[in-house]
């Protein structure tokens, strides 16, 4: 998943163009306050560094924690970089308004940048927010703005508890910016702050041994208040070696708020054909391995299930 490097020059640049040398309005536009930040869609699974010490059973780092982990990183990436960027904006007074439709820009970071952006707010008569971040390519001659990231705020009772969805389309993107942007496809974001609930759909294609193929992620995310955490990662795409056939494979982990989880894995279809494969691997507080097993025997099986955080399966 290549969509987290989008956050580096392309969004710098258009937070700085927007910005500029204007100060920042003493009272925003209520749209910063419907919309969430980047640390409330965080996906928050405890890191090592962070984990109460422990001794590790059988003393090897859980490879599926790191999946886990790594899966949030790259997610927590994809979504921090377009509400930082949305959340800056409109901190600074809008460049016009429209009855309700409120619009920051169009700006270019410089003569080089090869396009230029706009922020359009719509407040509808329900209370919520329809939002576009719009770009406009400066590569072509009469390029008209398109839609590149669109979505909706619902302001919640408090600050911090709104809900609401935002698009992000990285083939626009690409279209109006080849220069910065590399990624492909479709990511669809929903979040329920006050449920700390999030959903996320990517659609893309990803290069393999010279091929493009399609690939389809699913994601969803709970965290408590006390920061333990749920998450389904559910991944459509050709996993195996051998064979060109699309597998599904689905990854359910659970964590306690000291870090300690478990994860349970199903793969299915594809060039597996009738045969469904399971695994579980549970780890402890300092993210070691404490129990191993899987249907068909591929690695041994390690510890004892008893000794998991969850000691039963929840197979996704």
């Amino acid at each position: 998943m290549r969509f987290a490097h989008l956050a580096t020059a392309a969004s710098l640049s258009l937070v700085a163009a927007a910005t500029g040398c204007i100060p920042p309005n003493d009272d925003p536009h209520p749209v910063s306050r419907a919309l969430p930040t980047a640390q409330d869609v965080e996906i928050k699974l405890p890191e090592a560094s962070s984990a109460k010490p422990g001794a590790a059973v059988l003393g090897e780092l859980a490879p599926w924690y790191v999946v886990t982990r790594n899966v949030t990183r790259h997610l927590n990436g994809s979504t921090a970089w377009v509400l930082i960027v949305v959340h800056t904006v409109v901190q600074f007074p809008p460049t016009t308004v429209d009855g309700d439709t409120y619009t920051w820009g169009p700006w270019d970071g410089s003569a080089l940048d090869p396009a230029r952006y706009r922020l359009v707010v719509t407040e509808l008569a329900d209370g919520t927010y329809d939002w576009s971040l719009d770009g406009q390519s400066k590569t072509q001659a009469d390029a008209e703005f398109e839609v590149v990231i669109s979505g909706n705020a619902v302001p919640g009772a408090t600050e911090g508890t709104g809900s609401g969805d935002f698009t992000i389309d990285f083939d626009a993107a690409e279209r109006v910016n080849p220069v910065d942007n590399d990624a492909r496809g479709v990511v669809t974001i929903n979040y329920d702050l006050a449920a700390r609930h999030l959903d996320m759909g990517i659609a893309t294609v990803e290069e393999r041994d010279g091929v493009e193929v399609p690939v389809n992620y699913d994601y969803e995310y709970t965290e408590a208040a006390d920061r333990s955490g749920d998450m389904v990662f559910a991944v459509h795409a050709d996993t195996e070696d051998e064979g060109a056939l699309a597998e599904d494979a689905v990854i359910r982990s659970r964590w306690l708020s000291d870090g300690a989880g478990r994860a349970d894995i199903r793969l299915s279809s594809g060039d597996l054909a009738d045969v469904v494969v399971t695994a579980s691997e549970c780890w402890d507080a300092g993210f070691g391995r404490v129990y191993y097993s899987d249907s068909q025997g591929w690695l041994a099986t390690e510890g004892l299930e008893a000794d998991c955080a969850f000691d039963t399966s929840s197979q996704p």
